[in-house]
């Protein structure tokens, strides 16, 4: 029998957030009464708070610094759980996990469980080979014996925001390409220049409208504003918009095109086609999970390379990335894509 109690560990990034959710709808699926309680950093609970498959969400905010341990210790110490998820291997995240009241802390095997993070788990999920991170997430429930296929995210738009998506999507004359401009790290981002070019021919070529989607960090900031010079076709842009916004205009897109960050693994949830820019983080590890792989551009691996899945980083790759292959994935996904996605982002959707 499934525990009534869980508490789950991934105080991450977007794309972490956005991986975790297939895991507990399948928690919610195979126990309704389930009830469970996520550790999570504010940025990414703005994506996830109101999901069905979320009752609780305990904010880590990294922003306090040292104060924000004590802050999530209070928090934990009136929430007993039955099992702890410690699906992060971060020395921080094993803090965390320590704070929590629970006889079963399961983790990941001393192999994979980087930053000494084992020692703060009780159970920990047998060690396997290199394998995609939603599928690593998936072993724990293995180890619950909870079924995990189908993989449902159910990330939106919820009915609630319908109206400001079809708002949104009412601005433009033709299908929306939202574009993710930047990343956590430079070493993800592609060059801005690059996506001018692109955006010419998005529009140009391809009767679509580009859009530029994300926060408003110096660097994305930096990024809009050349893109926005250089570009020679009218291009929106969409930055600060907010995750749950976000979601709308990825859903609404006919097309997305996205280095290796959070919006990424939000339109592979979506359903809706992604142009993956990857050079500098592993594909076979941190790709879009199951779907678009005909649209992925691969500058990680040397040509006829078969690499393993790891976590090692290749820097400098991202600019291997040419205009041209970016363009030749806008071919192919006009060919097996279009008439559907067209369909799908229309704006009374």
């Amino acid at each position: 029998m499934l525990p009534r109690r869980i508490g789950v560990v991934m105080m991450s990034a977007v794309g972490d957030a956005v991986h975790v959710l297939p895991v507990l709808t399948a928690l919610k699926r195979h126990s309704p009464d389930t009830h469970v309680t996520w550790v999570l950093q504010p940025g990414a609970a703005t994506l996830v708070r109101g999901h069905w498959a979320v009752d609780e969400i305990v904010e880590f905010d990294r922003a306090l610094g040292w104060r924000a341990y004590p802050a999530v210790w209070r928090a934990l110490a009136t929430r007993p759980f039955d099992v702890v998820l410690a699906l992060q291997v971060y020395f921080k995240a094993g803090l965390v996990t320590s704070f929590t009241r629970s006889p079963v802390k399961l983790g990941f095997d001393r192999t994979r469980a980087r930053d000494l993070n084992w020692l703060f788990t009780t159970r920990r999920i047998p060690p396997r080979a290199g394998q995609h991170v939603q599928d690593q997430y998936f072993e724990f429930l293995e180890a619950l014996n909870v079924p995990h296929e189908p993989v449902v995210w159910d990330l939106g738009p919820w009915a609630h925001e319908r109206a400001w998506q079809r708002d949104f999507l009412a601005r433009f004359d033709r299908p929306i390409a939202p574009i993710v401009v930047g990343t956590s790290k430079a070493e993800k981002d592609w060059l801005p220049e690059r996506w001018a070019e692109v955006s010419d021919a998005l529009y140009g070529d391809f009767g679509l409208q580009p859009v530029l989607v994300g926060g408003r960090s110096p660097r994305e900031l930096a990024a809009e504003r050349i893109i926005l010079e250089c570009a020679r076709v009218p291009v929106t842009s969409a930055l600060g918009s907010g995750l749950r916004n976000l979601v709308g205009i990825l859903d609404g897109g006919a097309l997305a095109l996205s280095p290796d960050t959070g919006p990424l693994h939000m339109a592979v949830a979506l359903d809706r086609p992604v142009i993956a820019l990857m050079g500098y983080t592993n594909p076979k590890r941190v790709g879009p999970y199951r779907r678009f792989h005909d649209l992925l551009i691969d500058a990680y691996g040397d040509p006829g390379e078969d690499y393993p899945v790891s976590m090692e980083n290749r820097p400098g790759r991202m600019r291997h990335i040419t205009v041209r292959d970016v363009l030749d994935r806008v071919e192919r996904w006009r060919a097996a894509y279009a008439g559907a996605s067209a369909a799908g982002a229309a704006p009374n959707r």
